[in-house]
């Protein structure tokens, strides 16, 4: 795996590059990190170590006109630290890996990849690499609804909890003592 630095973030996150997604992080300033999340959702904050993120709305006029476009927070998520629970999903670190190589994909499903095995391990080892900058003890929360915890991400995801105006999103949130990022891709 590749050392994390700024240079092997980029090539990492260059995977969401060919699919409307946002992949960004920023500093954990709340206990409740589904405060943080909230800020990444509102476009409102650069990356926590100034490094690249993937916004494919950034400077577009639908951002310009509502700051949070696409996303739609159910306010209720953020009204208590537990609100978001109906919402997220945690899943494992091994899931993680699978989910954010299946957001990369256009049609987020690996089923559909004609090559995908062909270029599997190239992208899991990006995955690990975005991975590596949320370090053991990490959580990671999927909007693929409950058993996302035992959910095969190489296999067509059927279910999810919206978070946008877009008739399909999928949405990972990492969340270390430090930092909460989050990959949401939309279709």
């Amino acid at each position: 795996m590749a050392e994390l630095d700024e240079r092997s973030w980029a090539d990492a996150i260059d995977m969401y590059e060919r699919r409307a997604t946002i992949a960004k992080v920023t500093s954990r300033e709340h206990e409740n990190w589904v405060l943080d999340l909230y800020t990444l959702m509102h476009g409102g904050t650069r990356d926590a170590r100034g490094w690249r993120t993937v916004d494919v709305w950034e400077g577009e006029l639908e951002r310009l006109d509502e700051p949070s476009y696409p996303f739609v927070m159910p306010p209720e998520a953020v009204a208590t630290a537990d609100a978001w629970k109906p919402y997220l999903h945690e899943i494992p670190r091994s899931q993680t890996v699978r989910f954010l190589v299946a957001l990369s994909t256009p049609w987020i499903d690996v089923t559909k990849e004609p090559d995908f095995e062909e270029r599997r391990e190239a992208l899991e080892a990006k995955a690990r690499v975005i991975l590596s900058r949320f370090p053991e003890g990490a959580h990671f929360y999927a909007n693929t609804g409950h058993c996302s915890d035992t959910r095969d991400y190489y296999q067509r995801v059927s279910g999810w909890y919206p978070f946008s105006v877009r008739t399909f999103d999928f949405g990972l949130a990492l969340v270390s003592e430090t930092e909460v990022g989050m990959v949401w891709s939309f279709r």
